[in-house]
């Protein structure tokens, strides 16, 4: 979903989290994480180089802050693919934040989609499918809501928010400037 919205939206920028966990098959270090050892990451912490970070099933997971700050600073929009850990602190920090929770249509398919993508042990899959019934219970706190059924829906429902997110009073503020306030009336 993350790659398709992002087809859509190039302009918008992507924050590659890092974690300490190994790849998957198929992962690329840059673009789907920043695979770091566990000192780096610790010591990142005690440097305040995260803006959020959490640690999940024994691994730890963060956002970058200077990507962040940078493309922020620039007045560019920003995705973060981070949990609700991540997501509570990061409100803390930017509560101007716009959060979407994706939820499965169903704890089966989310338990099928697991199972499918046969990267966890059966202890694995459990204790994940038990965070994601505690996670779950998080949703109601989030902007909006985006249930991942047809992935083609899922996509148009992001890319409907983000260009609502965009038309908001506090986004489009400078450019009311000139009505507001002509040049030469008095």
């Amino acid at each position: 979903m993350v790659r398709a919205v992002h087809a859509l939206h190039p302009d918008l920028r992507f924050s590659v989290s890092c974690t300490t966990r190994p790849a998957r098959p198929r992962e690329v270090p840059g673009e789907d994480y920043h695979f770091v050892s566990r000192e780096e990451f610790v010591r990142g912490i005690q440097v305040g180089r995260f803006v959020e970070w959490a640690e999940v099933h024994g691994e730890y997971y963060g956002t970058d802050a200077g990507p962040l700050q940078g493309w922020l600073g620039e007045g560019r929009d920003v995705m973060l693919d981070i949990d609700v850990q991540g997501a509570r602190q990061v409100r803390c920090s930017y509560p101007q934040a716009h959060t979407i929770f994706v939820i499965p249509p169903s704890l089966e398919v989310l338990r099928e989609r697991l199972e499918k993508r046969g990267t966890e042990s059966p202890e694995q899959l459990t204790k994940r499918l038990a965070a994601g019934r505690r996670e779950l219970q998080e949703a109601p706190w989030y902007d909006f809501i985006i249930v991942n059924d047809l992935l083609e829906n899922a996509v148009s429902d992001f890319s409907s928010i983000i260009r609502a997110c965009r038309c908001q009073r506090a986004c489009q503020a400078h450019r009311l400037q000139p009505f507001l306030h002509p040049q030469g009336s008095s």
